[in-house]
């Protein structure tokens, strides 16, 4: 059985797409995961599955928009993956809150830095799946867009350390 983090897009966030943990826990139930948890409320989910992560990122998504009534976008990983995504930060020596992984289906195209707009005092950097950002004034102000980004999720490597946390702590379990 393979541990999974889902990363919902958009859930809670500035009153828009508004789920309840306790929905998505269900939600998470019924597409036949076991040992749901759920983690703060922005649509952070842990949980086991014996399904590929296709099927698992499909079953998912079917649900959610049953859920919503449009499509919500979800980034899945496993363990592996998360744990590799944390170790990768290249900004390790920031603070870990001014530091997100926007975290993507598919690997970032070749060309994303060159279409990048409103690059202040930010840092980019390109992984596997990922964009890294270090927002050393914080995201507040920021102008930064990332195009090729603008489907992801953000996660602050806080989050993403939790996560993986609670992800290795089911793995022993």
């Amino acid at each position: 059985m393979t541990s999974y983090v889902a990363l919902l897009r958009a859930v809670n966030v500035g009153g828009t797409g508004k789920l309840p943990m306790t929905e998505l826990r269900t939600i998470c139930e019924n597409c036949g995961f076991q040992d749901v948890r759920t983690y703060i409320a922005s649509g952070n989910v842990v949980f086991k599955a014996d399904l590929g992560e296709t099927v698992v990122q499909a079953k998912l998504e079917a649900q959610l928009r049953g859920y919503a009534g449009r499509p919500v976008g979800v980034a899945v990983r496993t363990g592996p993956e998360m744990a590799a995504v944390l170790a990768a930060n290249p900004f390790r020596e920031a603070a870990p809150n001014r530091v997100v992984a926007i975290f993507l289906k598919e690997p970032p195209p070749a060309d994303l830095l060159d279409k990048v707009t409103g690059l202040a005092c930010e840092e980019i950097a390109i992984g596997v799946r990922e964009v890294y950002v270090h927002y050393p004034g914080g995201q507040a102000d920021t102008r930064l867009k990332i195009p090729a980004a603008s489907s992801g999720t953000a996660r602050n490597m806080n989050t993403v350390a939790k996560l993986v946390e609670r992800m290795l702590a089911a793995t022993s379990g």
